[in-house]
């Protein structure tokens, strides 16, 4: 995974310790697969503590095994457990003594810098939403994941990835300053280039929305310290063309959704082709010293975590189906994000993007164009 500036505590001799809270249940692996995740990061980062939530009588054997690490991480027992079937609102009526809901409250009350979760998406951001509120200023909130590129150690931001189905232009432009803020202190890109997900590159094409999207992100682009690139189509999602990718939260999942079908069918088919022979066999054989480096490039487990942004608190949400080492990789990333004070520097960028939004739109409307270029 891509990695950061770190940042540089006051005191050399006393290094800052980091707290991250984790949902031990939840995911589809269960508990044993999220403690094997967490010795893994924990070992990886000498810094970090982390609050482990969920059931004592099974989170505490787990833990008995690794007893090296037994002063970093504190046990907090909760009772219940958020299903991928518990629909959002139910969650948010009937979800204290979770071990989500202990997850996210351990963030509310200051107790750790950072929450991860592998639980149900929805019942997540609702949980989220409500134990830790918006930012000021903010409209929507927005799920942000990482896209691979054929650039070896660089990596993409594509946000919403489906926190919210809808997008209005001011919306599109929070996005954007919140994904290249994201860029800079996840992948330490200092001017990070963006661009607008639309059916084509060129100018005129695009429903209503996005013309005037366009026009905001390119008066207000300065003032959120990004190149913006234009209109960017979905070939580019995975290009070296650009680092933030924005679009609304259905078009965002999708892409996703496709994405990682498209990279497991590419996989499933060139197994499938390395053993149909005894020739192709010797081939693969062969070239498996190339191979493994690819599947290290494209393995998703090691880019694992959508990063809720635009709450007061961060929040990654690991994938359900995460194995340990797609744990791992959630916890380092919240880790790292909580370690450059990323929270801090998100909440500057949405005041910031809520000015360059008023002043794009009086410049807009001083040149008669109201703010749409359409018209």
């Amino acid at each position: 995974m891509a990695t950061g500036p770190e940042y540089a505590s006051a005191s050399a001799t006393a290094p800052e310790r980091v707290v991250i809270s984790v949902d031990a249940m939840g995911g589809d692996r269960g508990p044993a697969a999220v403690v094997v995740g967490l010795v893994d990061s924990l070992t990886r980062h000498p810094r970090m503590d982390v609050i482990l939530h969920g059931d004592e009588a099974a989170l505490s054997p787990l833990l008995a095994r690794h007893p090296d690490l037994a002063s970093r991480v504190t046990l907090r027992h909760a009772e219940r457990v958020v299903t991928m079937e518990d629909k959002p609102a139910q969650v948010m009526r009937h979800g204290q003594g979770t071990s989500m809901w202990s997850t996210i409250d351990a963030v509310k009350d200051g107790e750790a810098a950072a929450a991860v979760s592998c639980g149900n998406t929805g019942a997540l951001m609702a949980v989220s939403m409500l134990r830790l509120r918006k930012l000021p200023g903010l409209n929507r909130p927005a799920i942000a994941s990482f896209f691979p590129t054929p650039t070896p150690g660089k990596t993409n931001v594509m946000l919403d990835m489906g926190a919210d189905v809808k997008a209005d232009p001011a919306d599109l432009l929070q996005y954007a300053f919140m994904g290249a803020s994201y860029a800079r202190n996840g992948l330490a890109i200092a001017r990070p280039r963006v661009g607008l997900l639309n059916v084509g590159t060129e100018e005129h094409k695009g429903r209503a929305e996005l013309q005037e999207a366009n026009t905001l992100l390119s008066r207000s682009a300065e003032a959120g310290s990004f190149d913006y690139v234009g209109f960017v189509e979905g070939t580019d999602i995975l290009s070296d063309r650009v680092d933030v990718i924005v679009t609304d939260g259905f078009t965002g999942n999708v892409a996703l959704k496709a994405i990682e079908g498209t990279a497991r069918l590419v996989g499933d088919l060139l197994k499938q082709t390395l053993t149909s022979t005894l020739l192709a066999k010797l081939g693969a054989l062969l070239a498996r010293g190339a191979l493994k480096r690819l599947q290290l490039r494209i393995d998703p487990r090691r880019v694992n975590g959508g990063v809720f942004l635009g709450l007061n608190g961060t929040v990654v949400k690991s994938h359900g189906s995460a194995d340990a080492t797609g744990i791992a990789a959630a916890i380092g990333l919240a880790y790292q994000l909580a370690q450059v004070r990323f929270l801090e520097r998100l909440a500057a960028r949405v005041a910031s993007a809520e000015v360059a939004g008023q002043d794009a739109q009086v410049g807009a409307e001083k040149a008669g164009t109201g703010g749409n270029p359409s018209e």
